[in-house]
C-alpha cells in the first residue's frame, strides 16, 4: 500500500504523490505504545513491565514481537522497491541494465 495524498488538516493544503511509510507507520498501536514505553524506560525490560504491568518475560515477548514486525516491514519496503523497478522496466522507462544497477545497489 502508498500513501498517494497529504493534506494539512489546518489549511487544507493538499498534495498528491506518492510516498513510502517509514516502518513506523507500519506498527500497531499496540506495538508503538509499547516501543514508546520501551524507549521512556531506556531500555530497561524490568521497567517496560512494571509500567505496562506485565511479568519480564511477556515485556520481552512483546519486545520480540515489535523486533519481528520491524524485519517484516523493510522487507515488505524493498520488495515493493524491487516492484517499482520492475514496473518502470515494464513502462519503459528503465532499461534492463538500468533495473539490475538499481537492483543491486539497494
Amino acid at each position: 500500500m502508498h500513501v498517494c495524498q497529504m493534506r494539512c488538516a489546518a489549511c487544507g493544503t493538499e498534495v498528491q504523490g506518492e510516498y513510502r511509510l517509514s516502518w513506523f507507520a507500519r506498527l500497531s498501536e499496540e506495538q508503538l505504545a509499547f516501543l514508546e514505553t520501551f524507549i521512556r524506560c531506556r531500555g530497561n525490560l524490568k521497567d517496560v513491565g512494571a509500567a505496562v504491568g506485565v511479568s519480564y518475560p511477556t515485556a520481552r515477548g512483546r519486545l520480540d514481537n515489535l523486533v519481528d514486525a520491524m524485519g517484516r516491514a523493510r522487507e515488505d519496503e524493498a520488495a515493493a522497491r524491487r516492484l517499482a523497478v520492475l514496473g518502470q522496466v515494464r513502462e519503459g522507462a528503465l532499461s534492463v541494465d538500468e533495473a539490475l544497477d538499481r537492483l543491486r545497489s539497494k
